[in-house]
């Protein structure tokens, strides 16, 4: 994982390759297979003959090779095994238009000049294949075994394998045109797969990632195998199929004569997505006309590829899929009891093949172990789609781990430019209206307008006052990042994490950026992960009662009365950073608090049901800090304000860990860093009286004269 306190984006990632020798699923670790390893992701084909004579002794045939020149230079780094970190960093833009580079390399295009490859001379039965002959994977990375719909191809992945490939071992089942292996048998199939690469290595999952059929067929070998540890991810599961519209296909094709077809390009739409959806994302990203002008020329060459469509599903074998989507749908909905794996659902909201909205509801209910991601915008074949990021959507909804129990420190993985782009456009409407000012303390005691006396080495603890709703965590964390290169993990109520009722809490897009971002529930277990990897932790000792504070408590703190983090923190001599920070009085005003929502019979059952529900903290602790219902207060906006932030001198436990040891001691400077604390608040409070762009209104137009990246100027420190 990313020790915090280095650099995050370093200049150059090392090349990270697979060496010597590389099994395919189900074949033992004696019969590996050595194989050549080219670097270029076009060398993908590696295909693994799976039928059932043939899988003991693992018989591979490399199917193409090309653009082998830089694979000796490659191989050299092979023992590499993380990403390399350097003093010195690119700019977040540089890093930007790279990560867009990468986001483009693969689209809806690729999918179709791969699969012409596959059926041009496409025989023989089921088999696994390697979409990357050369992975950069972590350590122990999972296995990731795609099962794919009704196209059969296994290419469903195509858009994410290069980011897939660097934390799991992947393998895509491929189901040639003209095979007519029956559900059964490929449930089968799968079983022989998994059973002795569980047996090989019993402690770490396996992923199984599903759409529509292959959804019915993940959750089929999840049943029928509740010993074996697996991670289902299922794409708008065809467990819906009684209920869709398609099921009416069967008796028209079984009359249609064989010279008609349907309607392909009605069926090229359900693949591709809405050409005017993927336009319309394009402007919302800011992307240049000419890149837009070439992506509706894209769209309107997809009719070019109706004949691939109509080989990998002509009449006969679309006939023998809907038969299967029927027989794979009564197989796995026959079996759902028996599903204990942890399971994400991804569902589509503008699905024209499936109900997989009101399947995914249904299926999240059953499945005692699932979460549920609705995509209100997508289509069928959502795995296709721009806007998803199927590494993106595993990391927000933490089902990444290499061991039997998620581990938030080792199993992290640091977000990308990318992923750390969309958390800043997500709040970026917070930079626009409270144009956040950030002082910090040198050494020497001087305060600058920067974040330059943060501590670059870890550990360091940042302790300090939590505003209303939060509001001050995304433009802090975001400008550490920016401005030092440095993640902060934050440390949260464990309701960011849980899986709830249906129609109680719901899935807010904040609480996944902040895991993607490195949130860890609070735990002591936690916080010692964190400081053994010296890493820039995040506390707020007030937690939910100071972020959900009643009117007339700005700025009060809630802290406990017992020292909770001192110890903990001289045991590793990490620093302490006091921090203060003012503004949620400029953009808001607290009008429905607690206390009036009590006041009414629906509104108080629904805050004890929801406090009911979510993780209790400190149950042993007294006074106000132990009131930590769980509601949503009501604010008036203002016209904005600003926000201001002021870190204090760090304070060193470096050297007094057997002096800390003493309860007195310790509580003396738990005591001191909150005085700390309260003296950075009083600070702001008094100096924002002097900032002459306190307002919105000054802040504009100074912006209308200077630029409107022109950094705003304030106070006199």
């Amino acid at each position: 994982m990313a020790s915090a306190g280095s650099s995050l984006f370093p200049v150059n990632f090392s090349s990270i390759v697979c060496s010597g020798t590389k099994s395919f699923p189900g074949s033992s670790s004696n019969n590996s297979i050595p194989i050549s390893v080219p670097v270029s992701f076009s060398t993908h084909r590696l295909s693994v003959s799976t039928t059932e004579d043939q899988s003991s002794e693992a018989k591979t045939k490399i199917l193409e090779k090309r653009n082998l020149k830089n694979s000796v230079e490659e191989e050299e780094s092979a023992h590499t095994t993380s990403f390399s970190r350097e003093e010195g960093f690119w700019s977040h833009a540089e890093l930007n238009e790279v990560d867009q580079i990468k986001e483009r390399r693969t689209s809806v295009k690729d999918y179709f000049e791969q699969a012409k490859d596959w059926i041009r001379s496409d025989c023989g039965p089921p088999r696994w294949f390697s979409p990357l002959e050369c992975g950069s994977r972590l350590n122990d990375s999972p296995l990731l075994l795609f099962l794919p719909g009704i196209d059969g191809v296994g290419l469903g992945l195509v858009k994410h394998h290069e980011k897939l490939g660097k934390i799991f071992d992947i393998w895509c089942l491929h189901i040639p045109v003209e095979d007519r292996t029956s559900f059964v048998e490929l449930v089968k199939l799968v079983e022989r797969t998994i059973r002795p690469e569980h047996d090989r290595s019993p402690n770490r999952p396996i992923y199984l990632v599903g759409e529509n059929i292959g959804a019915c067929l993940a959750l089929s070998v999840a049943a029928l195998n509740p010993d074996i540890d697996l991670v289902l991810i299922l794409a708008n599961p065809a467990t819906s199929f009684s209920k869709s519209q398609i099921q009416f296909l069967t008796p028209l094709l079984e009359v249609m004569p064989e010279s008609l077809q349907l309607s392909l390009p009605y069926m090229l739409s359900l693949v591709t997505g809405d050409p005017l959806n993927m336009i319309k994302a394009s402007f919302e990203k800011g992307l240049p006309l000419q890149m837009i002008g070439e992506l509706t020329r894209g769209v309107n060459e997809m009719s070019s590829y109706l004949p691939v469509l109509a080989d990998i599903l002509p009449r006969d074998t679309l006939l023998w899929k809907l038969q299967m989507l029927r027989s794979a749908s009564a197989f796995a909905n026959s079996r759902l009891h028996a599903v204990k794996a942890e399971t994400l659902i991804l569902c589509s909201g503008k699905d024209l093949l499936l109900p997989s909205k009101e399947e995914g509801e249904r299926l999240y209910q059953i499945l005692p172990n699932s979460r549920i991601r609705n995509f209100e915008e997508s289509g069928h074949f959502i795995l296709m789609e721009d806007e998803t990021d199927v590494v993106t959507i595993i990391k927000g909804s933490i089902f990444y781990r290499r061991s039997k129990n998620h581990d938030y420190v080792s199993d992290f993985i640091p977000p990308t430019p990318y992923e750390f782009r969309k958390m800043v456009e997500s709040n970026q409407w917070i930079n626009v209206a409270a144009s956040p000012v950030m002082f910090s303390t040198l050494d020497d005691g001087k305060i600058v307008r920067s974040l330059a006396g943060i501590p670059s080495e870890g550990p360091v603890l940042f302790v300090g006052y939590h505003m209303l709703l939060g509001l001050e965590l995304a433009p802090f964390v975001s400008q550490l990042l920016i401005e030092r290169n440095i993640l902060v993990r934050g440390i949260a109520h464990p309701m960011m994490f849980m899986k709830v009722a249906k129609g109680s809490l719901p899935e807010y897009p904040h609480f996944e950026s902040m895991r993607i971002m490195g949130a860890v529930p609070v735990s002591a277990m936690n916080f010692y992960k964190l400081f053994s990897s010296k890493s820039h932790v995040l506390l707020y000792p007030g937690g939910m009662r100071e972020a959900l504070h009643r009117k007339g408590e700005e700025y009060k703190l809630f802290w406990p009365e017992q020292s909770e983090f001192v110890r903990m923190a001289a045991r590793f001599g990490a620093k302490i950073v006091p921090f203060g920070v003012v503004g949620e009085d400029d953009i808001g005003e607290l009008f429905f608090d607690y206390e009036d929502q009590m006041k009414i019979p629906y509104l108080r059952a629904q805050i004890e049901e929801l406090t009911n529900q979510v993780a209790k903290l400190r149950n042993n602790a007294t006074g106000e800090v132990a009131n930590q219902q769980v509601h949503l207060p009501g604010i008036l906006p203002k016209i904005p304000g600003r926000f201001y932030y002021y870190f204090g001198k760090p304070i060193e436990t470096e050297g007094r860990k057997k002096e800390l040891k003493d309860r007195e001691k310790s509580h003396e400077l738990y005591l001191h860093v909150k005085s700390e604390v309260e003296r950075c608040i009083g600070y702001l409070k008094e100096k924002r009286e002097k900032d002459p762009y306190r307002n919105l209104l000054p802040r504009l137009v100074y912006q209308a004269t200077h630029g409107f990246t022109t950094e705003v100027p304030t106070f006199e420190i």
